[in-house]
Parts: C-alpha cells; structure tokens; sequence
C-alpha cells in the first residue's frame, strides 16, 4: 500500500487565528511523504504537475486536518477530484472519540516529546520575505510530525495530549486504516494526460 503523508502552507491577507477561509488561501508550499520509497519532497505552486503523479498513485492520503482545509485547497489547482483518492485525517479519529480538536502541537507534545517549528502565520511572514525553503522546510517537517503520530497511533491504539497538567490517552481504532477493501485509491488519468 502506498500512502502519502502531506501538508499544505498557504499565505491569504486575510488569515487570522482560529478557522481559516479555504477560499481566501492561496497555495504556497505542499510537502509530502512518500510510503514507499520513504523520502520528503516538496512542490510549490509552479511544481504542482510533478505532485499529481504522486497523489494519484496513492492508495491512501493521510493528513492533519486535511480533509477540511488540505485537500479542498489542493483541489482548486487539481484539475479533477482528489477527494476520490481515500484519505485519513488525523485531526478527525481525534475528534471522533474526544469530541473536540486537538492542536497538533499539542498531539507532537504529549505523544512523541515533539512539536512544531512553528506555525502557519509565521510561515507566511517567511514566504513573504522570501525565505521559500524556509517554508519548504517547515513544512516538511510538518509532514515529518504528521507521519511520526500516525506511525505511533497505528502501532500503539493511541495518540496522547496534554490536558492541564495530565497526559491523557486518546484511543483509537487503527484496524481498517489500512484495509485494504476501505482504502483503494481509484484510477485517476490526470497524469496520463499531461
């Protein structure tokens, strides 16, 4: 099985805190993480012919609120429909059994003594000045992060997060993440087209 683990920056006058417009948004970097061969790439917007492929040979996507922001944003530059590829959103198994979202600092801290190396706003300050790899960067290991909790969750049942001053356990049912049955990619042609 294939699956690509991704991640999204994106740069909008208009972003502020807390929930983000998709529409707004305008693409600057994705990276992502390659199952099979086991290496991180990034593309920016001009690169994005070299990501189809890559997308479209996936039998999984697996993302931190990805199926909200990430691939709705993809899919305004895609020129068919990444939603038909599956897709695991690590922000959603969380909020299925809490109810609520968790930061995914906050997962990185409790879970794997790891957080982020910053965040989206700064992120779009470096773009703004600039500094591209440093957003390529960031962003890579935003994807690194993401891989890092889904492996853990997959071989352990849970993610943890910290909740006052108590590490709490979030249980999770790993078993048809990868199951075959619920997680074959359809067969996209965009690629074969270019």
């Amino acid at each position: 099985m294939r699956a690509i683990t991704f991640d999204i920056e994106s740069i909008s006058d208009s972003a502020v805190r807390g929930r983000v417009d998709v529409n707004e948004q305008e693409l600057t970097v994705v990276a992502v993480h390659d199952s099979t061969t086991d290496s991180y790439t990034s593309y920016t917007k001009e690169e994005l012919p070299l990501l189809w492929p890559l997308l479209e040979s996936a039998n999984l996507l697996i993302g931190f609120n990805s199926n909200n922001f990430d691939i709705p944003l993809l899919n305004r530059y895609y020129p068919g429909d990444l939603t038909r590829i599956p897709s695991l959103d690590l922000l959603e198994e969380v909020q299925k059994v809490l109810g609520r979202r968790i930061r995914l600092q906050s997962l990185g801290e409790a879970t794997l003594k790891k957080g982020k190396t910053g965040d989206g706003l700064i992120a779009q300050e470096w773009w703004r000045a600039g500094d591209h790899e440093k957003v390529r960067k960031y962003c890579i290991e935003d994807v690194r992060l993401t891989r890092a909790l889904y492996d853990y969750a997959k071989t352990n049942g849970i993610l943890k997060y910290k909740e006052l001053r108590t590490i709490r356990d979030i249980k999770l049912d790993t078993s048809l993440w990868e199951h075959p049955e619920t997680r074959v990619a359809p067969i996209l042609t965009h690629a074969l087209q270019l």
